[in-house]
């Protein structure tokens, strides 16, 4: 059984005298709101970024052409006042004309063309491009304000596609003089989003103010608060003194015991939020490690998704709003059903499926991990007692995608955020593709649905294609999934923060009670 993890000792008494780290005012009482983050910001552009902060800061001063109502799934209108398909492969959308970018230039059909066909541009390099490569093969200016997409094959979910992920630039932003400048946008990002960017110190400070210039009727609304200064604080103790001192009002992903010990004072809530994201163990079926080792079979499968006790490990390695899962995807995204086979924790039971494959005495099983590390020493564990002689490999991730890419990597540990995008087709079509090296099942009729789920836009058809493939990967057991994820923060009692059911924390929303 795992043990919670005692609550970090949290002298309130010290942090209490210790003098305010930071020069920013009161965030009420001049309408700024005062963030920080462990992580380092070190640039603006996330069409060359990744990490969660990234989309964070990126939602506040960019914008894209269609936005997705988090609650209902539903893509708004954004930049875009509306699209129509010329044919199956084109389509074409009509820009408002009320856009202006942070500078003060006019957005036009030009700067979407340009930062669509350089995103695709293998010249690029950028981390947006692959979201689209796969189905866009050129954008067309028709007018200043129309704009031709020209798809490579039929791909229902491209206005999906165009509500996330690109952020769109001025013409020419990478290039000058006839060079490519990857980096143009890194630390002077101009941007279409509510904020602007006022000055940025990489690494240490971020201070956006309000754009009085973004459009009214925007999905974003109009945000109440009229200053962010976003700090790096890598130090969750300075982090709280902060807090205490009101040098900070918002802090994000907080250790589950500071954020319960501190919203347990005065000086602090702790909020608990969704998260898209999920924990779940990839196992070689196909059995390109070992052609008859134990994990093409079935019941060692299925014994092994037994054997994890993932209550324990969502409640007290994960808590907040974490919860055990049963399924190869986020319970919140379109086309995951719950309806399906469910291996509850009995690790007597996984002894006997063990038993009953030819492994009476268990197996020796090489166990892949790059993050959490208590957690995968948990999952280790559970495995150990039900008879499986684990070789925990904890690796940084560059190595477990280099033994992955090879096919020599038996099961591993895995994470999977989806962008934040409420749709199945968001992990399915990354880790099951016939493709992709994540897929370790070697089943190609799962690979088919996954395949079809994205070749029809009617939703009805599509829930049916998921439901057939989400009851093939658990029947089969292709996957042990183990947790979804909880964000724990901590606000200011002045400060209203509402959560949003994708996870994404939209700080343009936040407002003061």
């Amino acid at each position: 059984m795992i043990k919670a993890y005692p609550f970090r000792a949290i002298a309130l008494a010290a942090l209490m005298s210790v003098a305010p780290m930071s020069t920013a005012l009161a965030g009420k009482a001049d309408n700024t709101l005062n963030v920080s983050f462990s992580e380092e910001i070190l640039e603006l552009d996330y069409n060359y970024t990744t990490k969660r902060e990234y989309i964070i800061i990126s939602d506040l001063i960019d914008d894209t052409l269609f936005s997705v109502d988090p609650e209902t799934n539903e893509y708004l209108p954004a930049l875009a006042s509306g699209y129509e398909y010329v044919d199956d492969r084109t389509i074409e959308v009509t820009l408002r004309d009320d856009i202006t970018f942070h500078n003060g230039q006019n957005l036009t059909a030009a700067d979407v063309a340009y930062t669509y066909n350089w995103m695709i541009d293998p010249e690029s390099e950028s981390n947006a491009g692959a979201t689209h490569e796969s189905w866009l093969e050129s954008v067309d200016a028709v007018d200043e304000l129309t704009v031709r997409f020209h798809l490579l094959n039929d791909y229902p979910l491209a206005i999906r596609d165009l509500a996330s992920r690109v952020r769109i630039r001025p013409e020419n932003t990478y290039h000058a003089n006839g060079e490519v400048v990857r980096n143009a946008a890194a630390l002077e990002t101009v941007g279409l989003g509510p904020y602007r960017v006022a000055s940025f110190e990489p690494g240490q400070e971020l201070i956006l103010e309000r754009y009085e210039g973004y459009y009214a009727d925007s999905p974003k609304g109009n945000p109440a608060i009229e200053r962010i200064v976003i700090r790096t604080i890598p130090d969750i103790g300075t982090q709280q003194a902060e807090l205490m001192s009101g040098g900070v009002d918002w802090m994000y992903n907080v250790p589950l015991d500071v954020a319960q010990s501190m919203g347990a004072t005065p000086v602090a809530e702790h909020l608990s939020g969704p998260d898209l994201r999920v924990a779940f163990i990839v196992l070689d079926a196909a059995g390109y490690t070992d052609p008859e080792g134990p994990l093409t079979n079935q019941l060692v499968r299925q014994g092994m998704n037994h054997a994890i006790n993932k209550a324990d490990i969502a409640q007290y390695l994960v808590g907040g709003s974490a919860e055990a899962i049963h399924t190869p995807c986020h319970p919140a995204q379109f086309g995951c059903v719950t309806d399906i086979a469910n291996y509850e924790y009995n690790p007597d039971r996984a002894k006997e499926l063990f038993a009953e494959a030819g492994y009476p005495d268990g197996f020796p099983l090489d166990l892949w991990a790059y993050r959490e590390r208590p957690m995968a020493e948990a999952i280790a564990a559970d495995l150990e007692l039900a008879g499986v002689d684990v070789n925990l490999r904890y690796v940084q991730l560059e190595s477990l995608n280099q033994a992955r890419a090879n096919r020599d990597i038996p099961a591993y540990i895995g994470t999977w955020g989806s962008g934040g995008t409420a749709d199945t087709a968001a992990i399915a079509s990354i880790h099951f593709n016939e493709t992709t090296d994540r897929n370790l099942s070697g089943d190609a009729e799962l690979s088919r649905l996954v395949q079809a789920a994205e070749e029809t836009s009617d939703q009805d058809e599509r829930l049916a294609i998921y439901t057939e493939a989400v009851n093939l990967i658990a029947d089969q057991a292709y996957w042990v999934p183990i947790t979804s994820y909880s964000v724990n923060y901590l606000v200011s009692p002045d400060l209203d923060f509402p959560l949003s059911a994708d996870g994404l924390p939209r700080l343009y929303q936040a407002s003061w009670k």
